[in-house]
């Protein structure tokens, strides 16, 4: 039965987010097909520079420039699919926030620490420290895979007997 609010798309609500996919559509120029050759190029030059970043591992700032280059197109590859609205939106939801956080701040902090500071252990301590946000962060995309990495951590470093 139709109620007021409801239109041939639905409900109101679905009416709201059809509507902002076709303005985001509008918005972007790629087509689909484009979109996602966007993100493989993207992801893939990431790639390349993270692992180019292991030739030279051993000067540590222009390991972090190359390392953190590449983890940012990697990252922002998959603005091209989602878009960069919705990829914000899934960066600041409530469970993965704290992880987007760190993981901005530690990428600002190693690219000032390389390019400005020039202090190669402090750049070393914040790489890790991205590393490890990174990876928190991708975890939540996984149901349940945080609650069992921490489940480990506990046992694994537990000192009581």
């Amino acid at each position: 039965m139709w109620k007021f609010g409801e239109s041939l798309l639905g409900r109101e609500e679905d009416r709201d987010d059809n509507l902002l996919i076709d303005e985001s559509d509008e918005l972007c120029s790629l087509s689909p097909l484009q979109r996602i050759y966007a993100f493989a190029v993207s992801m893939a030059v990431g790639l390349i520079f993270m692992l180019l970043s292991l030739v030279v591992i051993a000067k540590p700032i222009k390991f972090a420039v190359l390392f953190t280059m590449g983890n940012i197109l990697a990252v922002g590859s998959t603005a091209f699919l989602l878009g960069p609205a919705q990829q914000g939106r899934m960066m600041f939801d409530s469970v993965r926030v704290y992880a987007s956080a760190i993981y901005i701040g530690s990428v600002i902090l190693a690219l000032i620490c390389a390019i400005l500071i020039h202090n190669k252990l402090l750049t070393l301590l914040v790489i890790i420290i991205e590393i490890c946000a990174l990876m928190w962060y991708s975890l939540s995309y996984i149901p349940f895979a945080r609650r069992v990495i921490s489940n480990l951590f506990i046992r694994l470093f537990d000192t009581e007997i």
